[in-house]
């Protein structure tokens, strides 16, 4: 028999350089059998919940080999020594060895247990986390999976780019979508090897007012496949994966073609509606030309001889004033075939719009304040859909002055490119309430009286300046006024 300080000393160092655990075990039981020159030593190792009892056993001739017995309850004690293996209040099993149960050999066996104690409750512990650890990463994948499939159920074509500019993600849609690229062929690599429809350096830009403001963009493209004009929106949103700086920007694209052509009928009756409130002064603007040209017709009537040449200039200079009236207004209601955008000044299209005010039947009771910016940069836009814009603003707030009052319109030069140029439109008259004042945009909401407004003219507005890659604010005091401002990015 050797002697226990030596036995105990071949078991902590197994135990100290243990490389698998069934095999450190078995080395144990083996060492402990020769040091006690026992019939066999073996470990019940205990197992809630799965099986009560498993044992390694180190009988005698055995050498390094090992049995693995797995029982429901403890068979009983057959002239052996047992002895608990328990550490901080918790029973790992039992360790048993068939021998004379002298007192050194029953002391050698305690201490080995104790040794074994933390030993199989570190083991017990590493198995509980790697459990833990695997339910993790299952629930992860699965949640993984679960997001992905969703993604690619989007009836929206979706992708995501890092600060690198390279795809990360890449939806079904994307795959059979207008350009069919598979994501495959998609992430991994730069977005500008794989949009290429779009110049680098104007995407690279759009990508980089994302990073750089943290606000989402919204514009339209024209595509023309196959012969056939069609309309996408994209959004292009911030998305923070630690922290606060901006990691990576979401891009959507929705097919709205359908949605589109809805949206030019719609503008369409908006025209017609703001005709229809300039009709009357129309029919008195020209009333004006007519009575002069009705007196010099009957002077021309009353006269000898040929008519003066002064009567002929007055006509011809009335009825020229009556066709730049009509066509100015005709030219204002017609549905455009195509939408072209290109240099616009807001200086311009600001006198434009007044031109046709003034011919509203209550405009000459305002008064009208030009503040223009000549230095207000040029924006690169729809001049038509623009001129819409300002017409509803102005005439929204010659409505909102019932009697009298101011009509202020300035435009200046933004503080940013994104704000490149600002138009203002600030009238005197009713204002709006604080709780109104986030609903005026939603569509067929209106603060007019019945059979004053659709409900249309302002969320129309805030389509138009969105679909420029602007926005549009309003500022307004209940009994003070209003005042709209539209923000435009400047041209390049």
């Amino acid at each position: 028999m050797t002697g226990p300080l030596t036995v105990v000393g071949a078991v902590a160092r197994l135990l100290n350089t243990s490389v698998g655990t069934e095999e450190t075990l078995a080395q144990v039981m083996e060492t402990l059998r020769r040091g006690l020159q026992a019939k066999s030593v073996t470990l019940w190792l205990r197992k809630p919940g799965t099986v009560e009892f498993g044992a390694i056993t180190a009988p005698p001739g055995a050498g390094s080999s090992f049995v693995v017995r797995r029982l429901d309850a403890l068979p009983p004690a057959e002239d052996s020594l047992r002895v608990p293996v328990e550490h901080m209040g918790g029973q790992y099993g039992v360790l048993e060895a068939l021998l004379d149960p002298l007192p050194a050999q029953v002391e050698t066996v305690m201490v080995v247990a104790d040794l074994l104690a933390p030993f199989l409750a570190s083991l017990e512990l590493s198995e509980d986390l790697a459990g833990e650890v695997a339910t993790q990463s299952r629930e992860i994948e699965e949640h993984r999976r679960f997001t992905s499939f969703v993604i690619d159920s989007l009836p929206v074509g979706l992708y995501v780019v890092d600060r690198s500019y390279r795809i990360q993600t890449w939806n079904r849609k994307r795959e059979t979508g207008t350009q069919g690229i598979r994501r495959d062929d998609a992430v991994g690599r730069p977005v500008f090897e794989v949009l290429t429809r779009q110049p680098a350096e104007e995407l690279k830009e759009e990508f980089d007012r994302v990073f750089r403001t943290g606000e989402i963009q919204q514009f339209e493209q024209e595509v023309t496949l196959g012969g056939e004009r069609r309309w996408f929106r994209l959004s292009r949103i911030p998305m923070r994966l630690d922290g606060d700086e901006i990691s990576h920007v979401i891009t959507i694209g929705e097919d709205v073609t359908g949605w589109h052509g809805v949206q030019k009928q719609i503008m369409q009756t908006e025209k017609l509606a703001a005709i229809g409130q300039l009709a009357a002064g129309i029919m008195h603007e020209i009333n004006n030309p007519l009575a002069t040209i009705s007196a010099c017709v009957a002077a021309i009537q009353g006269a000898r001889g040929s008519p003066p040449d002064e009567y002929l200039d007055i006509i011809d200079r009335e009825v020229a004033r009556c066709s730049r009236i009509t066509d100015s207004l005709l030219d204002f209601s017609r549905p455009k075939a195509t939408t072209k955008k290109g240099p616009v000044g807001l200086n311009e299209l600001v006198e434009e719009s007044l031109s046709l005010l003034r011919h509203h039947r209550r405009f000459k009771r305002l008064e009208v304040v030009r503040d223009l910016d000549a230095a207000s940069p040029r924006i690169i836009g729809d001049g038509e859909q623009l001129l819409q814009v300002l017409m509803a603003l102005m005439l929204n707030a010659v409505d909102a002055m019932e009697q009298s009052g101011q009509l202020t319109v300035r435009t200046a030069r933004g503080r940013t490119p994104e704000e490149g140029a600002v138009v203002e439109v600030t009238d005197t008259g009713v204002g709006i309430p604080q709780a109104e004042q986030g609903k005026i945009f939603e569509p067929f909401y209106t603060t007019k009286s019945p059979g004053r407004g659709t409900g249309l003219g302002l969320s129309i507005c805030y389509g138009i300046v969105t679909s420029h890659g602007g926005r549009i604010e309003v500022n307004s005091v209940p009994g003070r006024g209003s005042t709209f401002r539209v923000l435009l990015p400047a041209a390049q």
